[in-house]
């Protein structure tokens, strides 16, 4: 998944790694080319939101066949961005009239690898510095698109063929799914909610203590805007920085006198990581006994947003360890399983600290499946959809109710 932390910049090459890359480090190896992938194919939009608010579309990210940051039109053409500016300079408007309440619209899309945003009433406001675009950063109180109701999915297009996603990794918004009908005239779809389950989140997250009701941000003409990821509740106050520290202690507890063992590619079980606790570090040995890599004791920051002290490089060791620790931590299985990844999600969420907003996603939606964290798609629990050959895309606006 896409995660840039603060005032998020999209490089070149970020996404596209960021997409594909569960899909890469589960199998170790990447999809067939297909060269009957078109240049753009069709993606349509539908309003099942129900709600009378001017839809707005955006189609942002990197040109994978020259890097550059830019964004398409409605036919799928490129335009690359202008050079930015210190501080920030406005964005051109790449804005996309959406359909209307009841209503479906077709975009094309191109090779490309980044963001599809829609908002609701109001454009949202981008800004380019010298490095890349700045894009909406709502933890931030005064960024300006605060107050604006938006969510967006993340994909990549390219000759191995679409991969694209709704993601919760950085809050809990507006509802939709996504889908893909293949050049046989079959389509999947995920990332839709049971009925009742937007606020069926919401409320959950009301109702558990510790501070999870503060994620909830809301505008106000009290419009309910989001809920933010417990990542940016840390960062905001509105979770305690303690809130992990019990389950992580006892993580901690427990293999300092037994063995973690963490098979992280599903098509090798033959490799397998061996974690023990000395101290403050958990190393991990491969089958040889050799130390591969080793882990400071993580904080809830660490746990939330996959990184810092459970970083994950795009490499064969560490990165896929990380990612399987990352998802036990936030899934809260390390104690009730010592092999990892944890095989089915029956288990998943039922200590009383764990990640409380991927519970109440989870719960929610029609399949199961979602990316409430960074590396929710340890196990293929992730809400993607994939196709080597697409002959469409879509992303449905679904209802709040």
């Amino acid at each position: 998944m896409l995660r840039l932390l603060g005032r998020r910049i999209l490089t070149a090459g970020t996404a596209i790694a960021a997409v594909i890359a569960g899909s890469l480090l589960t199998a170790g190896t990447a999809a067939p080319a297909h060269a009957a992938v078109p240049d753009t194919i069709p993606l349509k939009i539908t309003n099942n939101s129900g709600r009378g608010d001017q839809v707005y579309v955006y189609n942002l990210g990197t040109q994978l066949s020259t890097g550059r940051q830019g964004w398409a039109d409605a036919s799928g053409t490129f335009h690359p961005w202008p050079a930015g500016g210190n501080p920030p300079a406005p964005a051109p408007d790449a804005s996309i009239t959406g359909p209307a309440a009841g209503q479906s619209t077709i975009i094309r899309v191109p090779k490309f690898s980044g963001r599809i945003y829609f908002s609701y009433g109001q454009r949202l406001v981008f800004r380019l510095t010298t490095g890349g675009l700045v894009q909406p950063a709502v933890q931030n109180p005064s960024d300006p698109n605060r107050n604006i109701l938006f969510n967006w999915s993340e994909y990549t297009l390219n000759d191995s063929g679409l991969w694209l996603n709704s993601t919760q990794v950085d809050m809990f918004s507006a509802p939709y799914s996504v889908g893909v009908r293949r050049a046989d005239g079959s389509t999947t779809s995920t990332g839709r909610l049971k009925p009742g389950g937007y606020n069926a989140v919401l409320n959950t997250l009301r109702g558990q203590s510790g501070g999870w009701g503060n994620l909830i941000q809301t505008r106000s003409d009290g419009t309910v805007l989001r809920a933010l990821s417990p990542l940016y509740g840390l960062e905001t106050g509105a979770l305690p920085a303690s809130v992990m520290d019990d389950y992580i202690n006892r993580v901690w507890q427990k293999y300092s006198g037994s063995t973690l063992t963490v098979t992280p590619f599903t098509d090798q079980p033959g490799i397998k990581y061996y974690g023990r606790v000395s101290g403050d570090v958990m190393n991990f040995t491969n089958g040889s006994g050799a130390v591969v890599t080793s882990f400071q004791k993580p904080d809830a920051s660490s746990v939330f947003g996959c990184h810092r002290r459970l970083d994950a490089p795009n490499d064969q060791v560490r990165g896929p360890i990380s990612r399987t620790l990352c998802a036990g931590f936030n899934r809260s299985t390390l104690l009730t399983n010592p092999n990892q990844p944890d095989s089915g999600s029956g288990g998943f969420y039922q200590d009383s600290v764990t990640n409380h907003y991927a519970r109440a996603v989870h719960a929610q939606m029609a399949d199961g499946k979602a990316y409430a964290f960074a590396f929710d798609d340890v196990g293929n629990h992730e809400s993607l959809v994939h196709d080597g050959n697409p002959s469409e895309a879509s992303l449905t606006l679904d209802s709040f109710n």
